[in-house]
């Protein structure tokens, strides 16, 4: 498969039935696919974020389902299907949403997103500008997006999301 072939987003959203909060990103990077979770490239700080904001180790992947899971957080991404080139936002193409709109319905709880990137805001607005929900920005985790240092990260993040370790 060339990368420039249409691809399908390899994962389910992660949520509870209490899930209040769903962080929407874009689309998995390369890494993500590869290792087949969210958030997956070894330099992307956001569980490392996470896990500093809220204490609860990131070693594997059932940890990082069982902090959100107890931190009532969900995770998905804007992005359904597309075509890319390599792993930046900005060479997605094509983009077809998940179905959002249908997931906040089976999920009441869900009062707010949360997004992790422009590009997943600017699709989610497209896309599901309509919807009645608080939206919260965050700072990118990407280890592209170094503009912003890692301790300013978790600060913001810990404040917009509400979670103290």
């Amino acid at each position: 498969m060339s990368m420039s072939d249409m691809q399908t987003h390899p994962f389910k959203p992660i949520v509870f039935n209490d899930t209040h909060t769903l962080i929407l990103g874009s689309f998995p990077s390369l890494k993500s696919f590869e290792n087949n979770f969210y958030y997956a490239h070894p330099r992307n700080q956001f569980w490392k974020i996470l896990e500093a904001i809220s204490g609860y180790p990131v070693n594997n992947r059932d940890q990082k389902i069982w902090l959100l899971k107890e931190t009532g957080l969900g995770l998905w991404d804007v992005v359904g299907r597309c075509r890319r080139e390599n792993s930046a936002d900005s060479s997605l193409s094509d983009t077809e949403p998940n179905d959002i709109e249908g997931l906040l319905a089976r999920y009441p709880a869900i009062r707010r997103v949360a997004f992790t990137g422009k590009k997943a805001q600017s699709l989610f607005e497209k896309h599901f500008g309509f919807l009645e929900i608080e939206r919260i920005y965050l700072p990118s985790p990407s280890p592209a997006y170094a503009a912003m240092k890692m301790d300013e990260k978790i600060r913001i993040y810990g404040e917009k999301l509400g979670i103290r370790n």
